[in-house]
């Protein structure tokens, strides 16, 4: 079998607004629970972690279809017949190699982005009943924000549950199956030889116009959920 090995060739797969989006979504989901067990005055930060996690799974999204070629979801979201075909080889440890996500990986990517998108957009919708409530609690009525900070509460749960599943994918791989998976989202670069998602020469695209197109993705998630907050 195949192994991503450190010796190899490295090659450019997480742009860096990819890498950014991932550990400053580590960032705010972390504060954001921190924040939130100590409530009181630290809630507004907390509400401050949630408009962030928003936009960065606005950026996400809009990143997955016009960002780099190892970023985009056409790239990493494979069919069920694949998906299962991919399982049935990792549960007897012979599964294919992938310069990016593999099936699962790409599944429970897509998985995070909706747990953190309903996460965050339960968040503008609650009410803690005492001193803080969100943004967006005007328009619900008090009853419906005081049962969907229930939800609120109650889905982070499911969060953490997928967040800890991912880790130790993570770990299984980096470990038993020597895939410099965190070398490669802190560089951006990773050995590709062997693997089965190689990106053709005819995908590249110009490091400026990656980053540019970056820029105008994140003024545009910005802008987004301001307008959200504005309403």
């Amino acid at each position: 079998m195949n192994t991503l090995t450190a010796n190899q060739e490295k090659t450019l797969v997480w742009d860096l607004f990819v890498r950014l989006f991932h550990w400053a979504l580590v960032f705010f989901i972390g504060f954001a629970w921190w924040t939130g067990e100590q409530g009181g005055e630290w809630m507004q930060w907390h509400m401050r972690c949630g408009y962030a996690v928003l936009g960065l799974v606005i950026f996400r999204l809009m990143w997955g279809f016009i960002g780099s070629f190892y970023a985009r979801f056409t790239h990493f979201i494979y069919s069920p017949k694949n998906t299962l075909s991919y399982i049935r080889a990792l549960l007897k440890r012979q599964e294919p190699v992938y310069a990016s996500h593999n099936p699962v990986g790409g599944w429970a990517v897509v998985l995070l982005l909706l747990l953190c998108a309903v996460q965050a957009g339960t968040g503008l919708f609650a009410n803690d009943d005492i001193f803080t409530e969100g943004p967006l609690a005007h328009l619900v009525g008090y009853d419906l924000s005081i049962e969907i900070t229930k939800w609120h509460k109650l889905l982070f749960n499911g969060l953490l549950a997928v967040i800890v599943v991912h880790v130790a994918g993570v770990v299984y791989h980096q470990r038993f199956r020597k895939e410099p998976l965190l070398q490669g989202m802190i560089s951006g670069k990773k050995p590709t030889s062997g693997a089965v998602d190689v990106m053709p020469q005819t995908a590249t695209k110009s490091p400026l116009r990656v980053f540019v197109s970056g820029l105008i993705v994140i003024l545009l998630a910005i802008l987004l959920v301001w307008g959200l907050l504005s309403l």
